[in-house]
């Protein structure tokens, strides 16, 4: 693969990438990682698409798989030692509180509405990267909307008391 190809796949796909393991692993060192171990297996298995579509769709699958693997592995296994930790500097407050809310929902609906309404896909495409059915994502959608949107009413009630 040369440079430019390269270049192209990390102006590309970085964001995407980083963004898609966020969602999964809610620690952007973590998503690093995975960006890189993307980018790798792309790199190190030739692959060949049909389309720019077929390729992003690649890309997502590949991630998903990715954070699917780290979160059975090593994800839960690493332990640091107390004194270790005092050293890690805590992470930066979000801007959101709906980045938060976002968080605290069950994956499927979280990722199901991240790829919907920031990556622009549609239920049926979805249900391809996610291996579940159209059904299956519009239901994710539905019931991921239902529970942000009562979050959202339980904060506002809580904040006018």
């Amino acid at each position: 693969m040369d440079e430019v190809t390269a270049k192209r796949l990390v102006d590309t796909y970085a964001d995407l990438i980083l963004r898609v393991s966020y969602q999964y692993l809610k620690q952007t060192c973590d998503a690093e990682d995975i960006c890189q171990s993307v980018f790798l297996k792309y790199i190190t298995h030739d692959m060949r698409f049909d389309s720019v579509e077929h390729e992003k769709a690649w890309i997502i699958r590949t991630t998903i798989n990715a954070c699917k693997d780290h979160v059975k592995s090593s994800f839960f296994r690493r332990t640091v030692a107390l004194d270790d930790a005092e050293q890690i500097a805590a992470p930066a407050v979000p801007d959101s509180c709906l980045l938060d809310m976002m968080k605290a929902l069950p994956e499927k609906y979280r990722i199901s509405l991240y790829l919907y309404y920031y990556e622009e896909y549609s239920a049926r495409e979805i249900g391809q990267i996610m291996d579940v059915s159209e059904h299956a994502v519009t239901q994710y959608l539905s019931r991921g909307r239902r529970k942000l949107r009562n979050m959202i009413i339980d904060e506002e009630r809580r904040m006018s008391q």
